[in-house]
């Protein structure tokens, strides 16, 4: 356990409400390299520190100051965005400074609603983790990787063997959870837990189902061999955390008719090969954006998914590297229409000189 106390210049105080910051501090200051990895949260002005926030971890790694990630709870969508400001060089002149600048854009970025949220999420996915009650390890869980496909009601739809484990189990006992990783690479990224029970797919539906499964994994042939057939996990209820130890702040949960009444954001289809084009072709283009939208002068920034109402990077600054939510000026409509956001943010970026 270390014994220092840590310095109060070191001590950020998060003032907003439903906010999560997850940063990680070098304390220049001591001895021994170490490094605070500290969530700090204000919920209903109550503000935790350090000393007395369950959720400190210490470990003895030596890391940059700024090397963080700032997450907001999933909330609705800002209706009102603040312009930002053009970037000025001794404004950014300190770790705290940027820090701050990081909190203030990201607590008024725009994002979907959460319920719209997951649901995308669930739609856009391919592969989670399966959870059943083990047959022949009485009393345990069992956990196992599966592809699934959502249908047009959101449930997810397994293509399983009858040879598999996870398979008999459900046949046993149809109760079951499936966890799907916004960033499988990110413990810090929305996790969704999808508890419900799963069916065999009536033989009337099972042209569509199939067609459905094929769309999200065109190359699962083996889905047509006899010892195969498909499961629908109907969801009882959808539960979602925003990141590792921040139940309180920025998790929920979603019964059947909430989820399955909730609309997938039809830009959400266009992420990856709009993402992949902005990154092979626009890098820079994209670095003046977000250096425009959140007046940090980043060194660069990787477009990582978009929605209707902005998009998701990983942005680079001194050598270190965060999330930021970057929101559109208004909604986008269609794919087209995110071609003329982009290119307005563009030409307002390059407008200001960044």
């Amino acid at each position: 356990m270390v014994s220092q106390q840590i310095p109060q210049r070191y001590i950020s105080v998060v003032e907003t409400r439903e906010v999560f910051v997850e940063c990680r501090v070098k304390m220049k200051t001591m001895k021994a390299p170490w490094t605070s990895s500290c969530s700090l949260a204000s919920r209903n002005n109550f503000i935790y520190s350090p000393r007395s926030s369950p959720i400190l971890r210490l470990c003895p790694t030596l890391i940059s100051p700024l090397s963080l990630t700032l997450h907001r709870p999933l909330s609705m969508a800002s209706a009102t965005q603040s312009s930002p400001q053009a970037v000025s060089t001794g404004d950014v002149n300190s770790d705290q400074n940027v820090f701050q600048r990081i909190q203030t854009h990201q607590e008024k970025a725009a994002r979907l609603p959460p319920v719209e949220e997951i649901r995308t999420v669930l739609d856009r996915n391919v592969r989670g983790m399966l959870s059943t009650f083990s047959q022949k390890y009485e009393g345990y869980p069992s956990g196992s990787m599966v592809d699934f496909a959502c249908d047009a009601d959101g449930s997810p739809i397994l293509a399983v063997s009858s040879l598999a484990v996870h398979t008999k189990d459900l046949l046993a006992n149809p109760k079951c959870s499936l966890v799907v990783a916004g960033d499988p690479e990110d413990r810090t990224d929305l996790v969704i837990t999808l508890h419900g029970d799963a069916i065999s797919v009536p033989e009337n539906d099972k042209a569509a189902i199939r067609t459905a499964y094929l769309a999200k994994h065109p190359n699962a042939f083996w889905v047509d061999f006899g010892d195969f057939q498909f499961m629908r996990v109907e969801p009882k209820v959808v539960r979602y955390v925003s990141g590792v130890a921040t139940a309180l702040l920025g998790s929920g949960d979603f019964n059947k008719e909430e989820y399955q009444a909730a609309k997938i954001d039809p830009i959400a289809q266009f992420a990856k090969p709009v993402a992949s084009h902005m990154n092979k072709d626009h890098a820079e283009d994209t670095r003046i954006i977000v250096q425009h939208s959140t007046s940090i002068p980043v060194d660069s920034a990787y477009i990582l998914d978009l929605d209707s109402l902005g998009f998701n990077v990983t942005a680079a600054y001194q050598g270190n590297t965060f999330k930021l939510r970057i929101p559109f000026p208004r909604r986008a409509e269609d794919r087209k229409d995110v071609k003329t956001l982009i290119v307005e943010m563009l030409q307002a970026g390059k407008s200001q000189g960044n």
